[in-house]
């Protein structure tokens, strides 16, 4: 097994390389299709991540990580595919992308603000046209 590559992005100017030796990897039976050997291979895979005890994380990203996941632990179920290697593949990708989000800083507050004096004019003056255009589909009235 090879060490997880999580790509940089916000939060992550470097990215983060997490060791092969943290990441527990676990086979069962599949429920899914499989054609003759979906009974006898074991093609789900099941990943779990500490984050509470990674060497990879500093104690920012572990804390951030800890405010998503209080167990500490992170557990990724893949059976989508046939094939144990690409269920493997495809846990990983699932997990370098919870890591990533997890790890990103939260947004900015919002600064609130309220609409100019023209912007209120201009939706008053939108509202008054409409309504002038629904007037006109009223009833015809013969003027005899």
């Amino acid at each position: 097994m090879r060490e997880l590559h999580v790509p940089a992005g916000p939060g992550l100017p470097e990215g983060l390389v997490v060791p092969a030796a943290e990441l527990v990897e676990r086979f069962t039976k599949s429920p899914g299709p499989g054609g003759q050997s979906v009974n006898t291979t074991d093609s789900r895979v099941e990943l779990d991540y500490d984050v509470a005890s990674s060497s990879a994380l500093t104690d920012t990203q572990r804390a951030r990580a800890l405010r998503r996941w209080p167990s500490g632990t992170v557990s990724i179920a893949a059976s989508e595919h046939r094939s144990q290697h690409r269920n493997r593949v495809a846990a990983r990708e699932r997990l370098a992308d919870l890591l990533r989000s997890a790890l990103a800083p939260p947004p900015p507050p919002r600064r609130a603000t309220k609409p100019s004096r023209g912007a209120k004019e201009r939706r008053l003056k939108a509202k008054k046209e409409r309504a002038s255009t629904k007037s006109l589909r009223g009833r015809v009235r013969d003027r005899d």
